[in-house]
């Protein structure tokens, strides 16, 4: 008997109708991906770079085909969006104002073209190889012990440069503390007030609602009301670009790469060293974008990724991506997630927003004309407000006091000086927070004393007599965590508090069960320790002390003839128990005088005699079996000297 197969993928049909909901799902984000590849590419071609917008607009929609297709066809996720992001095109954006600084500072009527495209290509190929080094070697999940103050001041600091660049683009001039005076410009207040006013309406209408089709409408309804009071004004399309307020007809971008070989030979060299930091920043921005959208990917959508297949899809994408002429991108957490909400299961939704992509190359840029400035100026600032709200506004809920003014102070410090700096000052201030914090927390788990908690021998009368009279003299302190300087001296001060308070301590113990390490600097509490217990005449006793750490305290000089270490817990104590019975004991017992341990046992000397006439003498030898459980007994046994050990069988 024969059966039909349940496997959609085997239906043409059924397949088919999957492409055709995964190609509908690919709409919204695909709009939002041109809506926001428009806002890019005013961001980085902005200022001198202006007349080159459309060259800009090509590199933008080819880092987003090339990018959409490579990682549609190898993330984890087959509903996943790559395109360029939020922050990585805005450190793109940053290194490119940067080239531009020292190009026009050595020769103002430099060409600016051939070197930016070039520069952007160089550094997207090298972001891509690191991210493939990354994956491969799967060291990129180092990354994520970076603190989270330094990423959260490293993105509200991008946060803000794409606010800022919101309003360069509005104003056609650097937003600079010298240049605030030319912002008074009524005309510039007008334009800067529209584009205040687009934000707005987008966080009102999109932010809350969330509805993909929200933000292109915005968008064009934006467009058409501003082309509406133009006519209303008797502003012709001239008047109105010469008031700055749209874009002014640029030259149509060919395809191809518009650098040659003699722009190699060219290029500004000693410009490099000081786009160095500019460069690790899109890396790192890059590599923190890729980890940070997976795992929220993850998250919201419960399946598990492949970090490392991740890091080096995305470093394949740069490199295609920089090869083609593109600049850096990566996943998508927002676009991916509109995706998979709407239906799409496959990779052919990603495919279809590569697809869409390249047809933007072929548009014509004379429309740019009638593009308002202040509506891509307006989606930068709402972008930038929105990080600037997630990192400075939302983030002090979650993070600590500390933690938050670290991160305020690394947005400063990025902002002054530079990603590096902050990057490097905000690692020192995450350090020096986790060591602070980590210091907070006691190196002491519980601590005991002889008095309370004995060893497991069993003892005579007299024994547990004097040891609950003098047992104070054992004082243990069970150690746990990792010791550092911070912690240990803490451990220090407490052992100088126990010594004072309590005078009559001889034998202190620490117990190092707990302990997961050691470092250098602790040894020299320990030390202080030592000399604190020399000088309070105490013994000092380590136990369970791991070999790693017993070689950390001899480097440093702390182990001695004079410090008793021991195995566990049980035979220092009882070592302890024994030299203060030793001690104490008002007479020395015989322990082969049997009558007279009788004696003291019975308190009738009779019986003693009598019990001690019915006894035989018996050397033991260590190890040796003298009763098992279960066997009849024929005797008792009486213990003179030594101990016996009772060994239970667990199963």
């Amino acid at each position: 008997m024969a059966f039909s197969s349940a496997n959609p993928a085997s239906n043409p049909s059924a397949k088919l109708r999957q492409w055709l909901t995964d190609i509908f799902a690919s709409a919204a984000p695909a709009v939002l991906t041109i809506s926001f590849g428009l806002s890019y590419s005013v961001l980085i071609f902005s200022g001198p770079l202006v007349s080159y917008l459309p060259y800009g607009i090509a590199a933008t929609f080819t880092a987003t085909a090339v990018i959409a297709t490579v990682i549609a066809l190898g993330s984890t996720f087959p509903f996943a969006v790559g395109a360029p992001e939020t922050s990585t095109a805005a450190v793109t954006g940053i290194l490119t104002a940067s080239l531009i600084d020292h190009i026009l500072a050595a020769d103002p009527s430099a060409k600016l073209l051939g070197p930016v495209l070039l520069t952007l290509s160089m550094a997207t190929i090298i972001t891509g190889v690191i991210l493939c080094s990354m994956g491969l070697t799967r060291i990129g999940r180092a990354i994520r012990y970076v603190p989270y103050p330094v990423i959260g001041g490293f993105l509200g600091a991008t946060a803000f440069l794409i606010a800022l660049g919101g309003v360069r683009v509005i104003a056609d001039r650097p937003v600079r503390l010298d240049t605030l005076v030319s912002l008074a410009d009524p005309m510039t207040i007008y334009q800067l007030l529209a584009g205040a006013a687009l934000a707005l309406a987008i966080y009102l209408i999109w932010h809350r609602s969330r509805n993909p089709l929200a933000l292109p409408a915005i968008l064009i309804s934006g467009i058409i009301v501003a082309h509406i009071v133009f006519a209303l004004s008797g502003l012709s399309l001239e008047q109105v670009q010469a008031l700055g307020w749209t874009f002014r007809s640029p030259p149509r971008a060919t395809l191809t790469t518009p650098w040659h070989l003699s722009d190699i030979q060219n290029f500004p060299w000693e410009a490099l060293p000081g786009l160095v930091g500019n460069l690790i920043a899109v890396i790192f921005v890059t590599a923190i974008s890729t980890l940070f959208n997976t795992t929220g990917l993850e998250v919201a959508t419960g399946r598990e990724a492949n970090l490392e297949r991740e890091l080096t899809v995305a470093g394949t994408a740069n490199i295609l991506s920089g090869l083609f002429g593109g600049y850096a991108g990566c996943i998508s957490l927002s676009r991916s997630l509109l995706n998979a909400s709407a239906g799409a299961t496959t990779r052919v939704s990603g495919l279809t927003v590569a697809a869409i992509a390249v047809l933007m190359l072929v548009a014509d840029p004379a429309l740019l004309a009638y593009m308002p400035k202040f509506i891509l100026g307006g989606l930068l600032i709402y972008l930038g407000s929105d990080q600037l709200n997630r990192w400075i506004i939302e983030s002090r809920r979650r993070l600590s006091i500390t933690e938050y003014l670290s991160l305020l102070a690394i947005i400063v410090i990025i902002l002054k000086w530079g990603f590096i700096a902050g990057v490097l000052i905000g690692v020192v201030i995450g350090c020096a927070t986790f060591a602070l914090s980590a210091s907070r927390i006691s190196a002491i788990k519980f601590e005991f004393n002889g008095a309370e908690y004995r060893s497991s021998l069993d003892r005579s009368r007299h024994d547990l007599a004097l040891l609950m009279a003098h047992g104070k003299e054992i004082h243990g302190l069970n150690l746990q965590s990792y010791l550092f300087f911070g912690s240990a001296n803490r451990l220090y001060q407490h052992v100088r508090a126990l010594l004072t308070h309590h005078p009559e301590c001889r034998y202190l113990v620490f117990d190092f069960k707990l302990v997961t390490g050691i470092d250098s600097s602790a040894t020299y509490s320990f030390a202080q320790i030592k000399r604190a217990a020399i000088e309070n005449g105490v013994k000092l006793v380590l136990v369970n002390l791991p070999r790693a750490t017993e070689k950390m305290l001899r480097s440093g000089e702390f182990l001695s003839s004079d410090i008793l270490v021991m195995p566990e817990l049980d035979h220092a104590l009882e070592w302890c128990e024994n030299e203060i019975i030793a001690r104490y004991s008002a007479r020395e017992q015989d322990d082969d005088d049997l009558q007279s341990w009788f004696t003291a046992i019975l308190g009738n000397p009779q019986e003693a005699v009598e019990l001690a006439h019915h006894c035989e003498r018996i050397e033991i030898r260590a190890f040796d079996i003298i009763a098992r459980a279960g066997e009849p007994a024929d005797s008792m046994l009486f213990i003179l000297n030594g101990r016996v050990g009772v060994t239970v069988d667990a199963g």
